[in-house]
């Protein structure tokens, strides 16, 4: 079950490979600055993933006018983020859940991603959308059981200029 509006958001410190090198990004630091959008989604290399990173990239200037920070999170490993990143211009800083620990956490993880395809993939992120405060609050909360759903980026924004 994921976590609700109104709960105290759980901390976390990934880890994140950009053209600088690897950095460790925590929740934490944009407490009493700006506001948090935490995408989680499947993995990378997919389809609606990349669908969703990129048309989040090129409105990335909006998040920023609404004082919010933007972070994907996936379980794939952070050299694979950075080389889809890459790949597809995205510039949504990508932070990697690689043990699904922030999943869990967050109440957003499948038991069995795909099971169709029996790959046996436990853990990995439901598509997933958490506006957090600057007090560390949750202020908007919203997770997909169909991976190919899209969160719905007009409520998130409304949402973000509310509390901007």
């Amino acid at each position: 079950m994921p976590l609700t509006v109104g709960t105290k958001a759980p901390d976390f410190t990934l880890s994140s490979k950009t053209a600088d090198g690897p950095k460790q990004i925590k929740l934490s630091d944009n407490f009493g600055k700006k506001n948090t959008l935490l995408l989680f989604f499947p993995m990378a290399f997919t389809g609606t993933c990349t669908t969703e990173m990129c048309e989040v990239s090129q409105g990335l200037n909006a998040y920023n006018d609404l004082n919010a920070a933007v972070y994907g999170i996936s379980g794939d490993n952070p050299f694979a983020q950075e080389a889809w990143a890459q790949k597809e211009k995205i510039t949504v800083p990508l932070l990697s859940d690689y043990e699904h620990k922030v999943a869990r956490d967050y109440g957003v993880m499948y038991d069995s991603f795909l099971p169709q395809m029996n790959l046996g993939m436990g853990g990995v992120a439901k598509r997933s959308a958490f506006i957090i405060d600057k007090n560390g609050v949750i202020q908007y909360a919203e997770s997909k059981d169909d991976a190919r759903q899209l969160p719905n980026f007009d409520n998130i924004k409304a949402k973000l200029e509310e509390i901007k």
